[in-house]
């Protein structure tokens, strides 16, 4: 079937009642939805932008994760998603920042990953709150039902929350440091900003007119999968539990439906039994402990929205034998809390490699997480993000 034909073919209305149903709560706890990360669509035109979805309705994606830009192509990316029956995970922007807010600078020699931003706790509420309703009211407009509200990402670290300082003594915070620790009290005061954003966004939600079940997220946590203490580099962290605690002691369960994690498991390896059993007890451990089942006093279920195995190898045609190997084992583990009811969604990273990578001279050329490769989608790729059928 042509690309082409798709874009005239009718809005798959089923398609999208379908999974629709599937969010509305009406799939067991065994279902486990799953889907992809889009990268960054901000550089590409509105054509590449229908090209790729395209590519990704092609291959069989029901879920995305993804920005949805304010300019006229990303509510087209939006549009269009929505007529090829992909929902989107959407990542919400903060709107905003107070007057005067200070900016930690981008720093691309001593720390290429650590972006330029502003403290958390200098987001202005007002300004999210005007954002928010006017995305969601054009988005609506557009008949558009989201797959997740995921508000920011990665705020527990010092990559995508400039209230941590560069460089850092290079820890993971735990629970105590937030209340104690000179630094993590400072990252503490904008986990408390932040819970005042996710009450704006539920109130702006519970008021929509196709969103309204909508589940909304917590930002995706980054997990590093290690003891509180030193981590042997010049970034700081909150690790995952500490962080959800903390939010938790200040209402977070009365504002969000389920938690979002950032999971990278170690990949070595592959097919040995031992090594498995250590990567299923770290996930345990440091990622999913706090996920519980639906309507649980002591937490909420999970969505997983990012995880992967590097495959640097980028020769054609690629070889992915070992990545089959540690996705399906993955899989597997997945599932297991999916069948708990701890575990409702898992979005692979990521589909394909940045556009902005052809111009920033320090990004990496080819993203070694990207599973397009070579005009198609790599066998581990399809077995991470293809809904089974």
């Amino acid at each position: 079937m042509s690309k082409e034909r798709l874009l005239i073919r009718p809005r798959w209305s089923l398609v999208a009642l379908s999974i629709a149903l599937f969010f509305a709560g009406a799939a067991h706890a065994s279902e486990l939805l799953i889907g992809t990360n889009l990268g960054s669509s901000e550089r590409l035109t509105i054509a590449q932008q229908n090209s790729l979805l395209i590519d990704m309705k092609m291959a069989g994606v029901k879920l995305i994760r993804a920005n949805i830009g304010e300019d006229e192509k990303g509510l087209e990316f939006a549009r269009t998603a929505h007529e090829l029956g992909i929902q989107i995970d959407w990542i919400v922007e903060f709107g905003g920042y107070l007057r005067g807010a200070p900016t930690r600078p981008y720093q691309p020699e001593k720390f290429p990953e650590m972006w330029e931003g502003h403290p958390l706790s200098y987001v202005d509420l007002e300004q999210f709150r005007d954002y928010f309703s006017w995305m969601l009211a054009r988005l609506e407009a557009s008949g558009i039902k989201l797959a997740a509200f995921e508000l920011g990402n990665e705020i527990n670290w010092a990559a995508y929350n400039a209230e941590f300082p560069l460089p850092g003594p290079g820890v993971q915070f735990g629970l105590d440091d937030l209340y104690h620790d000179p630094e993590a009290k400072q990252i503490a005061v904008g986990y408390l900003r932040y819970l005042k954003l996710l009450k704006i966004l539920k109130e702006v939600r519970d008021h929509s007119r196709l969103n309204r079940n909508t589940p909304i997220l917590t930002a995706g946590l980054a997990d590093f999968a290690q003891p509180d203490g030193p981590l042997g580099r010049p970034e700081d962290v909150v690790s995952v539990n500490a962080t959800l605690d903390f939010m938790r002691a200040h209402g977070l369960d009365t504002l969000v439906d389920a938690y979002a994690i950032h999971v990278y498991p170690s990949q070595d390896k592959p097919g040995d039994p031992s090594a498995a059993a250590a990567r299923a007890e770290r996930l345990a451990k440091y990622a999913l402990a706090e996920c519980r089942p639906p309507n649980s006093p002591e937490g909420k279920p999970c969505w997983i929205t990012e995880w992967g195995f590097a495959f640097p190898d980028t020769r054609c045609p690629a070889n992915d034998t070992s990545h089959v190997v540690l996705v399906r084992e993955m899989l597997s583990e997945f599932r297991k809390y999916a069948d708990a009811g701890r575990l409702n969604g898992v979005i692979y990273y990521t589909w394909n490699t940045d556009p902005w990578v052809d111009t920033d001279p320090y990004a990496k050329k080819v993203d070694p997480f990207a599973t397009f490769r070579c005009g198609a989608l790599l066998e581990s790729g399809r077995l991470a993000i293809i809904p089974p059928r």
